[in-house]
C-alpha cells in the first residue's frame, strides 16, 4: 500500500537533539511532509520513516494513496 504523510511529529526528547541547529528540524519535517511511502500498514510506515530519518516517530497522520504518481 502507498501512504502520503500529512503530519508528523518526531521524538526529539533525547540528548542527540541538543546539538542540532533549529533549521535542521524544519528541514527534516519538510523532507517528509507530502512524501509518498510504500509500506505494509501504518506500523510498517512508522518503522520505514524511523529507519530513514534516524528519529523515532511520536505521531503520524497519513492518507492512503490508491494510485501513486509515477
Amino acid at each position: 500500500m502507498h501512504y502520503q504523510i500529512t503530519s508528523l511529529v518526531f521524538d526529539f526528547d533525547d540528548s542527540a537533539s541538543y546539538d542540532k541547529d533549529p533549521g535542521y528540524f524544519v528541514a527534516l519535517y519538510e523532507d517528509y511532509i507530502g512524501t509518498v511511502w510504500e509500506a505494509d500498514d501504518g506500523d510498517d510506515l512508522v518503522e520505514e520513516i524511523t529507519a530513514s530519518s534516524g528519529w523515532c516517530v511520536k505521531h503520524i497522520d497519513y492518507i492512503h494513496v490508491l494510485q501513486p504518481i509515477q
